[in-house]
């Protein structure tokens, strides 16, 4: 019974995650940044040390076993932070996260989800390498997304 509960919370917090990342991706493409951080190279970090790199008081924090999240907005713009135990649990994170979209900068053991521009100049800071969820129109040309939420299919 208590990894149900664990399961739960869990999914929770990641839908939690995804329902603040998703204003924020608004205008995504299905581009990978194949290049990997320029510089700096990533480190894994606490949200604590996350918002400190990026000068950030964190609000709306949660925290759960396997994940601690916070939003920040600063000069830099808003975008939300989210710091992992384990490779794991953040590459499940992200493998539920991509279909809603967005894009993402990605670190070891730690996520930071925002627009592009935003995302670019964190990385200076944090190191990282900016990946993109799928598309999902947007842009005004067709897309694979046309059905999505219409009940056809």
């Amino acid at each position: 019974m208590g990894s149900r509960h664990h399961l739960r919370l869990t999914k929770h917090a990641f839908l939690c995650a995804a329902a603040v990342a998703l204003p924020l991706a608004a205008g995504c493409s299905a581009k990978s940044d194949a290049a990997g951080g320029e510089g700096k190279v990533a480190e894994p970090a606490s949200l604590a040390q996350l918002a400190q790199q990026t000068s950030c008081s964190l609000t709306g924090q949660r925290k759960v076993k396997d994940l601690e999240q916070g939003n920040c907005k600063t000069s830099q713009g808003r975008y939300v932070l989210l710091s992992f135990t384990t490779d794991n649990g953040m590459n499940a994170w992200l493998r539920e996260a991509k279909p809603w979209g967005g894009v993402y900068l990605v670190g070891a053991r730690w996520v930071v989800v925002s627009q592009q521009p935003t995302l670019e100049t964190l990385r200076k800071d944090l190191g990282g390498k900016i990946v993109h969820g799928d598309n999902h129109g947007g842009g005004g040309g067709a897309s694979h997304g046309t059905t999505h939420g219409t009940g056809h299919g």
